[in-house]
């Protein structure tokens, strides 16, 4: 569990993953390293492929299975709401991060 001095760090997988499939397509390996590499955790599977399930049923992803790998990449309707969210993103968090 993430967890950074008293603050609860384990919310937005989901504007995390949009976030990353809006750089490039990327497998549940791909995306759970990235996480990894940028929160210093590895999110479980348990964690991951739900969320990726959840976002497919919303329409936000698609997945392209080849052999054993699932390659995950955007929609337009995933495009479309990761560019809200991250309006909003800015909207809430923005001045804490210009405050450094």
């Amino acid at each position: 569990m993430a967890y950074v001095k008293g603050c609860d760090m384990r919310g937005m997988l989901s504007f995390q993953i949009l976030w990353l499939l809006s750089k490039k397509d990327m497998h549940g390996e791909g995306i759970a390293a990235e996480i990894e590499r940028r929160r210093g955790e590895k999110p479980k599977a348990g964690t991951l492929y739900p969320a990726l399930k959840d976002l497919s049923g919303r329409g936000l992803i698609l997945g392209k299975k080849s052999g054993k790998t699932i390659t995950y990449s955007l929609t337009s309707k995933g495009k479309a709401t990761m560019k809200e969210a991250k309006t909003y993103f800015v909207r809430c968090f923005g001045e804490i991060l210009a405050s450094g």
